[in-house]
């Protein structure tokens, strides 16, 4: 991998990771279209540079995570971060081979489109409006529903934020909870897969660590005007367009692995 490349992967990361269409699952194709090489370097690549575009919601949210009297606040983001934390870790090696398939990011973009076409009309009356009327133990179920993003090509948020409005959560107040969430399970995801790789190989070249401060600061910075778009655009057209767009782009995935443009 090289720089150009490394920023191009960042910008997709960057602009999806708060749309609920796989910010993994466009990362793992557009490197496949560019040529990158697949090894292990690459794989962590892809779940670090995700900790930059995770760290803007520090930033536009800070009030909120800079408060350290609302200590209910951080106890419901450490409940919910719990299953992603034990099923990661006891999954790591099935999920790093999921990041090989493209096949899988097709199906997953297809299936989670087709969800995303009804949601809008399953949760109609959810009366739920910020994260200070939300329970423990519902913040852990939308923890193990975020677990579903583990499959590249299903998407954290759009796992998180169903997640949210099936507990009750309104639109907006879904988006919030999965932007809050990703903080603690990015942390957590991007740390041990930089641990590991760290330990397993000695440390990092200054190739790596050249590209790794690139794409997390492209990250952030393309993901701050993401995550403003993002709100007021779910507030006005929901969740349709968004199905539409992972149905059109999971066929013609299909169809590009079918005629052998894309490995498998």
């Amino acid at each position: 991998m090289n720089i150009i490349e490394s920023i191009i992967i960042a910008i997709v990361e960057g602009i999806t990771e708060y749309i609920p269409i796989s910010s993994t699952g466009h990362m793992i194709i557009t490197e496949k279209l560019l040529g990158v090489e697949e090894n292990d370097f690459v794989k962590v690549f892809t779940v670090a540079i995700q900790l930059g575009a995770i760290l803007s919601v520090l930033v536009l949210y800070r009030k909120k995570f800079f408060d350290l009297k609302n200590i209910s606040f951080y106890l419901k983001l450490a409940i919910g971060v719990i299953p992603a934390i034990v099923l990661g870790f006891l999954f790591s090696k099935k999920i790093d081979a999921l990041l090989d398939s493209s096949t899988t990011v097709a199906l997953a973009l297809l299936l989670g489109g087709i969800l995303l076409l009804f949601i809008d009309n399953v949760f109609t009356q959810n009366k739920i409006h910020n994260e200070k009327e939300l329970s423990f133990l519902k913040a852990f179920i939308i923890g193990c529903w975020q677990c579903l993003a583990m499959v590249p090509g299903v998407s954290r948020s759009a796992a998180s934020i169903i997640g949210g409005m099936q507990q009750q959560l309104t639109r907006h107040a879904a988006a919030e909870f999965s932007f809050f969430l990703a903080v603690p399970t990015m942390l957590a995801a991007s740390g041990y897969k930089l641990f590991k790789y760290y330990r397993q190989n000695a440390g990092f070249s200054n190739h790596e660590l050249q590209l790794l401060a690139i794409g997390n600061l492209v990250a952030f910075i393309v993901a701050l005007l993401a995550i403003k778009f993002f709100i007021g655009f779910l507030q006005k057209h929901g969740f349709k367009v968004w199905g539409i767009y992972r149905i059109i782009l999971g066929v013609l995935l299909l169809a590009l692995i079918y005629k052998g443009y894309l490995p498998a």
